[in-house]
């Protein structure tokens, strides 16, 4: 059996508890009500009690408030005059072990996850894509994959997208149209969720998700708070992120049944952001992931405004509620006052839909399954008093917790490994490589060619000058016997004298030219 945990006393007689049965925390829940109406305190007596049972709680700390949960609360006169409202003697004050987490790093211990392992329905919903840009970066996913590029960081999906856009018309075959205007829309809207800090969300060491199922020496689980002030002015990444991890939770753990209590609680505030503009595949994959994760032991409550904030097929299954005030003043306020009153087992002493508007601070309508896993009659209570403090810790005691913390030193130091930006660098680097040694071959054989055709010609210039000069020789030597034999012939004219002289020149000189 379960452990009873009380949420609130009858409004009417406080001397009966409102319980919450611990076997059906799984069975998800809803915690709703206007801005002021005391949803917060309910949410800390909620996550103080699965604490003080063994139950290790998940929750987003919104405002900056909730931090108070790690310090003792103390009396003041006006909460005295509450828990005496409330029938209630005293309250053991007492801190609940908190571990803070923070994916900036800031306000706790960093929280990351590759480009990888979010996946690219996520990222697609994170980027605000539409259909045709969603699966182009699909496609780029898939692109890495075959290629054993592994997305880690920022800068590796940003080198991804370069190398796809570069070489889309050879991709095409294979992988379909990768358009360049969509490629550019995903690049610019990467770099927007960069420039608000999205960009620190990625790399490694990647959150072991199994960290956030610790209980301390004492057996009470940890509350795993998350700094999220400043992240809820990046809605989509604060609700991807919460999604990813309710994912991360469904594919590890193992299937578990029904426990005497949870494993995790899993509080989702500001619960219209995981909704609001949700593509119809990310819509199923939530459906799926409330569904199913029961089963692992996790149960999931949301926390909104008003219950329309909330899909009718998620709604339908929230078995735990507690509805705060809320005001009607517009059709659309009257409209979730009604929904709200629909989603209750009605109590034949008050009508729901009246009561929802009358509520005070601090006091809600209430109705959880009961032992059998039915849905309670809905009741009229007011909330139980936190045992921690209603004034959140100081920057000092945040460091000092954080210093203490069981993964204290596990997640700082952001690793770099080698992966697709460091791939694809090198590739580039080679190809230039490969480029550079190309024009230098090339040139190499264009100065050998042309060195070869200057030998040639040289040779040939060498060669028509070395039969000038043979034919000059010839010609010279030609006209040198010439000369001897003329002037042989003219001095033996003149030696022998007369007619004589001249027949044996004549003689002479027919015999060297064949003249008779």
């Amino acid at each position: 059996m379960g452990t009873p945990i009380i949420v609130a006393k009858k409004s009417s007689d406080t001397a009966q508890d409102i319980v919450l049965h611990s076997q059906f925390a799984n069975r998800h829940g809803l915690i709703a009500g206007a801005t002021g109406t005391g949803k917060t305190v309910t949410l800390k007596v909620l996550a103080e009690s699965f604490s003080r049972i063994g139950v290790p709680v998940f929750l987003a700390d919104a405002k900056g408030d909730v931090s108070s949960i790690a310090k003792a609360g103390a009396s003041n006169p006006k909460f005295n005059e509450r828990i005496k409202s409330l029938g209630i003697d005293s309250v053991p004050f007492a801190s609940s072990p908190t571990t803070f987490w923070d994916l900036f790093g800031e306000q706790g211990h960093p929280i990351r996850t590759t480009i990888s392992e979010i996946g690219p329905l996520l990222l697609a919903q994170m980027l605000n894509l539409n259909d045709t840009q969603e699966g182009v970066l699909s496609a780029v996913f898939r692109v890495a994959d075959d290629q054993g590029l592994l997305l880690i960081d920022f800068k590796d999906l940003k080198s991804m997208l370069t190398y796809v856009s570069e070489n889309a018309a050879s991709l095409k075959a294979e992988y379909g149209n990768l358009s360049p205007a969509s490629l550019g829309a995903i690049q610019r809207n990467l770099l927007a969720l960069a420039d608000q800090g999205g960009d620190k969300f990625f790399g490694e060491p990647s959150l072991d998700i199994m960290d956030f199922i610790q209980t301390d020496s004492n057996g009470q689980g940890y509350i795993n708070l998350l700094a999220a002030d400043k992240l809820m002015n990046t809605p989509k990444l604060y609700a991807t992120f919460l999604l990813w991890m309710l994912s991360e939770l469904f594919e590890k753990l193992p299937e578990v049944g029904d426990m005497d209590k949870p494993k995790l609680v899993f509080f989702f505030d500001e619960a219209h952001l995981l909704f609001d503009n949700a593509s119809p595949a990310l819509q199923e994959k939530i459906q799926q992931v409330v569904r199913l994760i029961r089963s692992k032991g996790v149960g999931i409550y949301f926390i909104t405004q008003s219950p329309l904030d909330i899909p009718e097929n998620v709604l339908g299954q929230l078995g735990n509620r507690v509805q705060h005030a809320l005001r009607a003043f517009t059709p659309k306020d009257q409209k979730a006052v009604k929904t709200a009153a629909d989603t209750f087992r009605a109590n034949p002493e008050f009508k729901v839909d009246e009561a929802i508007t009358q509520l005070a601070v601090g006091e809600a309508l209430i109705s959880c399954l009961d032992e059998q896993g039915t849905p309670q009659i809905v009741e009229k209570g007011m909330v139980m008093p936190p045992y921690s403090s209603f004034s959140p810790i100081t920057p000092d005691e945040r460091k000092t917790l954080m210093a203490q913390s069981i993964v204290a030193g596990v997640y700082e130091q952001e690793v770099d490994r080698d992966s697709a930006y460091e791939m694809l660098q090198r590739k580039v680097s080679e190809s230039e490589q490969q480029k550079q040694a190309d024009a230098l071959s090339a040139q190499q054989a264009k100065e050998q060619d042309a060195l070869a055709k200057q030998q040639a010609k040289e040779q040939e210039r060498l060669a028509k000058l070395q039969a000038k000069e043979a034919e000059k020789e010839a010609a010279a030597r030609a006209k040198l016997t010439q000369d001897i034999v003329g002037t042989f012939a003219k001095s033996a004219a003149r030696s022998l004298g007369g007619s004589t002289g001249q027949k044996i020149v004549r003689g002479l000189l027919g015999s060297l030219f064949g003249k008779r």
